[in-house]
């Protein structure tokens, strides 16, 4: 296709995403109670091959050409990277100092246990052809499932905890303070197995320490360095277009940074964004760059994600089988040990069902840790797909789990705000 080519169909693929995420985040929001972005990661699987191209294979051919997915990619990373900067915006230290030690002990055991589950069953899965990579290594595969199981989606979960008014309470720092520690864990899981597969021990080493030496470097200078936006902001008495422009060349270059360290950009991005000041400074640049990021970019992302969700390839009564034996074990070896760690660390039972139920949404995360072995090559599609649905329903079930232990009976004892009407 020709330069012009591709540009036209670009902008027919741009306005047929944003008006099917637009639509399927309103109906899942009016009818299901569900977040918009849950709206937004169907309808990125539904564009794709597993229904639009399997209604309307020509149709979908003709606006999503393969020659014009290497555009969707870049906008796909370009907003997965922008979406990690403004989690790392609002990631907020002082969730660990409250409860530290109930959060460490559920977001302990809401890593220990899916991991030990993923052990499990990755020598089993292995041995379907399909699934990952002929040349991955058994550790490293049961390390990438683990990260899979075990990921909480933190930016949905402080998403559904500020929707429903527990913002301040114990349940929902608990809630937070263990999802951000579970997150950063599963991160450090999927940065060792980007660094480990197809490139030798060197390489592996070189990625590793120079992903160490930029969290070292940030973690130490990170907040000097970056004083100087928040100063310009109360200089200009905002965030000048100039000042912006200088706070997202920072971006880029952490992004490039990380990449180049063979990581992720990704990793580059939520650094960054940790680092940043907080207070004013973070709640002006998120005001700045959120709405386009959510509305324009992220929908291109859920998109291109669906392009490679083929859920007719789960086609067999075996792979039908390990389907439900993933969904199963990753809702129980989430939610059942998050449920037993809070109790054990004197919560009620109520809210330990409400931790556990918070916990195992994994929403957007997982699809980013998805798409990332997909690009790498550790899983084949009809994994992708699997852990796609997987993804899926555990979101979905997140919020009326949730009401169904906890928030029902909260709100009837006064503890919780009475929720808005739905649309």
């Amino acid at each position: 296709m020709t330069p012009t080519e591709l540009s036209i169909v670009f902008f027919a693929q741009l306005a047929v995403i944003l008006l099917a995420c637009r639509i399927t985040g309103y109906l899942a929001k009016r009818f299901l109670g569900q977040p918009q972005v849950v709206g937004e990661m169907i309808a990125g699987v539904m564009l794709g091959p597993s229904l639009f191209g399997l209604l309307a294979p020509e149709l979908q051919d003709l606006i999503f050409p393969k020659e014009s997915q290497p555009i969707l990619f870049v906008g796909a990373q370009l907003a997965v990277g922008l979406y990690m900067f403004i989690v790392g915006l609002g990631f907020d230290t002082s969730h660990f100092v409250s409860r530290a030690r109930s959060a460490a002990a559920v977001s302990i055991s809401g890593i220990a246990v899916p991991f030990a589950c993923a052990f499990a069953i990755t020598p089993w899965l292995m041995g379907t052809p399909g699934l990952f990579n002929p040349d991955l290594v058994t550790w490293e595969a049961q390390l990438f499932m683990g990260a899979c199981i075990a990921i909480t989606a933190f930016p949905m979960l402080a998403r559904i905890i500020h929707e429903k008014g527990l913002s301040k309470s114990p349940l929902g720092t608990l809630a937070l303070s263990a999802g951000a520690i579970d997150d950063a864990g599963a991160w450090c899981v999927l940065a060792i197995v980007l660094a480990s597969f197809g490139g030798g021990p060197m390489v592996a080493v070189i990625a590793i320490g120079g992903a160490f030496a930029f969290a070292v470097f940030m973690g130490l200078f990170g907040r000097r360095l970056t004083r100087g936006f928040e100063a310009r902001m109360e200089r200009e008495g905002g965030i000048s277009e100039t000042g912006l422009a200088y706070i997202l060349i920072a971006f880029a270059t952490c992004a490039f940074a990380m990449d180049i360290a063979g990581i992720h950009a990704v990793f580059g991005g939520f650094v960054l964004g940790a680092v940043m000041p907080k207070g004013k400074f973070a709640e002006a640049l998120k005001a700045k760059l959120e709405p386009m990021t959510v509305v324009l970019l992220l929908p291109l992302f859920f998109t291109y994600s669906g392009l490679h969700t083929q859920l007719t390839l789960v086609n067999t009564w075996n792979l039908l089988f390990i389907a439900l034996v993933i969904l199963v074990v990753s809702i129980a070896a989430k939610g059942l040990a998050c449920y037993a760690a809070a109790r054990l660390s004197g919560e009620d039972n109520s809210t330990a069902m409400g931790i556990g139920a918070l916990m195992n949404a994994r929403g957007l995360m997982e699809l980013i840790i998805l798409n990332i072995g997909l690009q790498r090559g550790i899983i084949e599609p009809a994994l992708f797909s699997i852990m796609v649905v997987m993804a899926i329903v555990t979101t979905l079930m997140a919020g009326p789990l949730f009401e169904l232990v906890y928030g029902r009976a909260a709100r009837a004892r006064g503890e919780l705000p009475v929720p808005p009407p739905a649309g």
